[in-house]
């Protein structure tokens, strides 16, 4: 039996190594130099190309590469019987922490735009923003989503929680399911941080941003889909949302001729807020292997009917 490596636009051979340092009796293929199909019995995937896992007849779990797993749920060519996992590492935690709060930081301080005048060679003091005056409001306080608002308020900022069942966290007053639009109205700067299910596609409209205290903007490093782009871009046309700093999108890679390229008031990323670590996560993989082939209770399981 072996292990698949699918990925696209993804250098896959770091994980090889790493997985076969943990256990060098593993077979691993990587696609799509498949030798074996009929082997497969283990798929580790990110943004696989659609129907990928046709090939693979005796396949039996698909772990996603990352937290998200709306690329295998999105995929209906998978099989139902197959079951998918997904990876939680301190690491992807860590860095995803960092990236909102620096976000938020940037925002505050206004740092794009003194990026952008250090290019002009302008001297230009601007007036920023104080913690004590803007709250941060994350949607999705699953195991990343806690974390980062764990972090916000550890770092002084006023923070508060929306998801669809209700969670207690130290610090920080948390709303659920149709409490929504009050916890938007206690929001400066928005993170969204759901996974992506049928209830959160396109959740962030124009309606939701309307409803955010002012001055208002968002932080997207959840997944494309729960945005409505248009919507985005009318509220930043009339200054509903100041700014808007975007690491995932509906469509990876951003086309060069999308309408958020070249925007003052976009801070673009290319869904690099957190990278998985092949040697920090190689352990977690095989163990999750060996549970499957043991017949034992996989780590992670996924709910396809939650989403995550």
């Amino acid at each position: 039996m072996s292990i698949l490596l699918v990925a696209q636009h993804r250098d896959m051979k770091p994980f090889r190594d790493s997985l076969l340092a943990v256990d060098p009796n593993l077979d691993i293929e990587i696609w799509p130099a498949v030798r074996n199909p009929e082997r497969v019995n283990f798929a580790i995937a990110w943004n696989q190309p659609k129907n990928v896992f046709e090939k693979f007849p005796n396949l039996k779990v698909i772990s996603s590469l990352g937290a998200g797993v709306d690329h295998m749920l999105q995929d209906d060519s998978i099989p139902a019987h197959i079951e998918f996992t997904r990876i939680v590492a301190p690491s992807l935690t860590d860095q995803m922490c960092d990236y909102v709060v620096g976000s938020a930081i940037n925002i505050l301080r206004k740092s794009l735009t003194y990026a952008k005048q250090q290019f002009r060679a302008e001297w230009q003091p601007q007036e920023h923003y104080f913690k004590r005056n803007i709250s941060v409001g994350v949607m999705g306080l699953g195991e990343l989503g806690k974390s980062v608002a764990e972090r916000l308020r550890d770092n002084n900022f006023t923070t508060v929680g929306w998801s669809q069942s209700k969670k207690e966290i130290d610090g920080i007053d948390t709303y659920s399911g149709n409490e929504l639009d009050a916890f938007l109205a206690e929001t400066n700067i928005l993170v969204c941080l759901l996974p992506l299910t049928d209830k959160t596609d396109g959740i962030i409209n124009l309606d939701c941003f309307k409803k955010l205290k002012e001055p208002a903007f968002f932080i997207n490093a959840g997944r494309g889909e729960h945005l409505v782009e248009e919507d985005l871009i009318y509220a930043l046309d009339t200054e509903t949302i100041k700014h808007a700093a975007l690491d995932v999108f509906s469509e990876e890679p951003l086309p060069d001729s999308h309408p958020f390229w070249g925007r003052d008031k976009i801070t673009i990323t290319p869904h690099a807020a957190a990278f998985t670590d092949p040697e920090e996560t190689a352990g977690l993989l095989v163990d999750n292997y060996k549970q499957m082939m043991s017949g034992q209770e996989l780590h992670h399981k996924v709910d396809k009917k939650l989403g995550y």
